[in-house]
Parts: structure tokens; sequence; C-alpha cells
């Protein structure tokens, strides 16, 4: 009997997303993060446990290719330009000197400690360099899934800051990969000038072709939805919605492949042609974002079984030692330097920011993909560089992931009069009126204890009122009581 074939593909498949999803479940009691959980139990299934072999290395490449590509996008989409205005000097130092510095300090690290005669490493410099330039960047979807998945609102800016980092540093992470890879791999020297040259293209060409591919992006959605206005039968809104959102997906795609062929950064394009169009006003916007964000969780779900199907732990533990000691350099000291380094020269950012700044340098499936490239290229050493990668991004997702909002609070850095709570409401498209929750301390309550005292404003209106886990429908003769939190619905005008 044939054991592989496409329904046992599916079966397979349709177990291992089953199975995270409601294992993943379990992250939000223990404090794991969710996209940790997927990545063990594609660990639980491959080589070392059920036993189900993936070691395609070209395929993984791909896959990661694909759902990185979707995953920048969809952080950009989520990302407003009135948000990162304040931190985007800070934001783009972070994404790219302090990746730089990252991947030197830790480079320098991994070279002295190969040259130990107890160590089973045994790289030269430009190796070293390499292994740290593919953990040098901090990974979106594991920023954005803490982040966004927590309802809690961050101090300083620091949110917006930190998504602003994750989303764009990977390209330089990438940039420096491909760049050390071709310096093992090509006979002839590459002179400092043709670094430069080609870093300043990938920059150039990945940001100007992401822009105007947002604007592109725009375009044609706007002519689609304009088509089917002016069609004798109206288009069904629903049916408006799915082909508007695959008609984006497929200028994403569009967007990374023509900015690979014009030399420049494609992931850098797609996030960037993510904020253009996330910051616009979309025909279909609410479906088409409740579309790009299931297809992204999709995304991140597949590539972290993948990734952990990939993976034999027992070759893993061989490099335990080692992968140890350079995750710890990188969370207590290559992380931090890189940090305080490249905000030196900016002010107005605590010691205390920068603290938590250095702390939530989360690794996840944006190194261990890269980690792949030089498995595909040939390189010696591929695959110890491959396993301490996976080992230090295992680490830092159980010991920075699972410790991120508890480190807030320990600085001081979580503002609690300010949390983020919708009640899962949400408002119909273009509703010229927006949502805010407020939670009641005793100085509102100061003329009584009842709306009805509150004298709210004009075009203000309490829709609903949460004590502890009850609901309370409002009206004037309700008691109110410190700690309540009201969802409030006001003209956009009040705003």
């Amino acid at each position: 009997m044939e054991l592989i074939t496409s329904e046992n593909i599916l079966l397979i498949g349709s177990v291992l997303l089953m199975a995270g999803v409601l294992i993943g479940k379990t992250g939000y009691r223990t404090g794991l993060p969710i996209l940790l959980v997927f990545l063990l139990v594609g660990m639980a299934f491959g080589t070392d446990g059920v036993g189900i072999k993936f070691s395609d290395m070209h395929t993984a490449q791909f896959i990661g290719m694909v759902a990185l590509c979707i995953i920048l996008f969809s952080g950009g989409m989520n990302t407003r330009i009135s948000d990162i205005r304040p931190v985007l000097v800070s934001g783009l130092m972070l994404s790219t000197v302090g990746v730089l510095l990252t991947a030197v300090v830790t480079g320098l690290f991994i070279w002295w400690l190969s040259g130990m005669a107890w160590t089973n490493i045994h790289f030269a410099f430009i190796p070293s360099l390499l292994l740290a330039a593919t953990m040098s960047s901090t990974d979106s979807a594991s920023v954005f899934g803490i982040l966004g998945g927590r309802k809690v609102t961050l101090r300083n800016n620091l949110k917006p800051m930190l998504e602003l980092e994750s989303g764009s540093n990977d390209p330089m992470a990438y940039m420096l990969t491909v760049i050390l890879i071709q310096m093992l791999t090509i006979d002839t020297a590459m002179s400092a000038w043709n670094i430069v040259i080609d870093l300043f293209m990938q920059f150039f060409v990945g940001g100007i072709g992401g822009y105007l591919m947002g604007k592109l992006t725009l375009r044609l959605i706007k002519a689609y939805s304009r088509i089917g206005r002016n069609a004798s039968n109206d288009e069904n809104a629903v049916q408006a919605t799915s082909m508007s959102s695959i008609l984006m997906i497929g200028c994403v795609f569009f967007t990374f492949a023509l900015t690979i062929d014009l030399s420049g950064n494609g992931y850098l394009a797609v996030y960037i042609c993510g904020i253009v169009a996330g910051n616009a006003r979309l025909p279909h916007g609410a479906g088409i974002s409740k579309f790009v964000d299931s297809l992204t969780w999709l995304a991140q779900i597949v590539v972290f079984l993948m990734l952990g199907l990939l993976v034999n732990p027992h070759e893993m533990l061989e490099v335990a030692a080692v992968s140890l000691l350079i995750g710890l350099f990188m969370i207590a000291v290559g992380r931090p330097l890189s940090v305080f380094l490249s905000l030196s020269p900016l002010r107005g950012i605590t010691s205390r920011s920068k603290l938590f700044i250095s702390w939530v340098g989360l690794r996840g499936a944006v190194p261990i993909i890269f980690a792949t490239y030089p498995v595909v290229a040939g390189i010696d050493g591929a695959g110890q560089i491959f396993n301490i990668v996976f080992f230090v991004t295992l680490m830092s997702l159980l010991v920075q992931g699972t410790t991120v909002i508890s480190s807030a609070r320990k600085l001081g850095l979580i503002d609690d009069a300010a949390q983020e709570d919708d009640f899962g409401v949400e408002l119909a498209e273009g509703h010229p009126t927006s949502l805010q929750t407020i939670v009641l301390e005793p100085s509102h309550l100061a003329s009584g204890n009842t709306l009805r005292d509150m004298h709210l404003p004009d075009g203000m209106l309490v829709m609903m009122i949460r004590r502890g886990g009850e609901y309370i429908v409002p009206n004037g003769s309700v008691r109110l009581q410190p700690g309540d939190k009201l969802l409030i619905i006001k003209k956009e005008a009040d705003v």
C-alpha cells in the first residue's frame, strides 16, 4: 500500500491543523506564545515523534517565502501611519543599524566560541557572521501575535515602535544573509563598494516598488468596485468582498516577484505595499481586512507546523550546549547592546523603554526560514547552522515570549487606564461613529453614581457596562461603581 498519497497528505495536514488549533488554545492559560505551540506540535509529529518525515529544504524555503509575504503584508496593513509617525526614526534605526549591530556582535561571539577547544562547532569568521545574520531580526509573526493578541496598552509608543521594527527588519537580515552566502559561494571576492551598492539597490528598489505597487493595488481594487457598480446587475456584496480580497493577495505576490526581478528587496516591498493599502479607505475594507487576517493566521500556523516537522530534535541536541550559550549571549548582551547603541543618538527614549525593547527581541519563523538558505546553497556546516538557529528560536520564545507582558508590567510600561477593549462589538464599514471604552474612577462619580449624573456630552451614548464578568444593559438608573468599564459610541467629529 502506498503511504505517500494526496489523501494521506490531506489527512495528516488536517490532523496537524486541528491539533495545533486545539492545543494552541491552552497557550492562553499557560502563557506560551500560540505560535510556539504550533512549532512544538510540528516537532511532536516529526521524525523523532510520531514519525512523519519531512526534510525537503527547497519546499520549506518556498512555503516560508509565501507565508512571510502574507505575514509582512498583513503587518503593514495593520500599521497605522499616525501611530508610527512619532516613532518612525527609532523604529527604522532598530530595523537597520540594530540588525547590523546584532549580526556583528553575535557573529564575533560565535567566532570566538568556535575557537574554543571544548566546543563542537568550528566556524570561520564569515560563516560565524552568517549564522548571526540569520538570527539578527526580530520575528514579525511572534511580535504581532503577542502584542496584538493581548489587550494591553504600552506607554511611550512602544507597541507601534516594536511592530514597526519587527515588520521592517526582516529585509535587512535577509540582505545580510544573502550577501554572506554570496561571499562564501562566489569565487571572486566581493568588494565593500559592491556590497554597499547591493544594499542600496535592495532598499531603494524595494521601497519605491512597494509604494508604487501599493498605489496600483488601490487603483485595481477601486476599479473592480467601480466595474461592479456600473454593471446592469449589482454584484453580491459577499462575492465582491471575496474577489477584492483575492485580487489584493494577487497583488502581494506580484509585488514580491517583480521587486526581486528588479534586484530589489521583495519583503520590504510587500511590507510597504501593505502600509499603503492599509492606510487608505478601501471598498469592502472591513471584509478584506478580515480575510487577510484569517489568511495570515493560516500562513503562520502552516509555516510553524512545517518548520517543526523539518527539524530533527536529536540533531539539535548535539549542539544544545553551544546553542544555549549563543542564545543567552543574544538575550543578555547582543540584543541589549544593539538596542542601546542604535538608539543612543535619539533623546526622549527612557532606559526602561530600552530595556523592554531589548527583551522583546523575539526570534521565530523568520530566522528558521533564513537558516534554510545556507542549506540550499550547500554551505559547509549549514546543518549545524539550521539546528543552532532552531534551538535559539525555541529558547527565545520560551524565555522571552512568555514574559513580554510581565516584564512590561514590572518596568511600569503598561497603561492600565487605557486598556483596549471593544467588548466584541464592531461597527459597520463607513459608519460615521467610533467606539471607546473608559474605566470608571471615583472622580467620574463625584456628581452621582448613575449615567444620568455623569452628564455625557451630546453625541455620546453608553452602549454597555461590564462589571467583572457581568454585562449590564445601561439605563439612567443603573448604579455605577469604580472599576466599571463603559463602552461608548460617539460621533467621529467628537473623537
